[in-house]
């Protein structure tokens, strides 16, 4: 069965914006934070994940946001 990692990276990317949110940080708060445009943050958070992020982006996001990367995966809160 073929997964659709469309679907992972949208429900990784929802995940960083609701933690993101709930550490109070604006977008240009969190691009500041992790050395990235506002832009492309921006690119990372859209409803259909317009851009694709690397496993070093995550560690940099979980370590910056002060996580584990495994809470980046966690998909049990999402919305279906």
């Amino acid at each position: 069965m073929k997964k659709n990692y469309n679907d992972i990276y949208s429900k990784v990317a929802e995940n960083i914006k609701k933690i993101r949110k709930q550490r109070g940080l604006t977008q240009q708060q969190f691009s500041e934070l992790i050395g990235y445009s506002m832009s492309y943050i921006t690119k990372i958070e859209a409803p259909k994940c317009e851009k694709k992020f690397s496993l070093d982006l995550l560690y940099l996001i979980a370590d910056k946001l002060e996580i584990e990367m495994k809470e980046l995966f966690d998909f049990s809160n999402l919305k279906e």
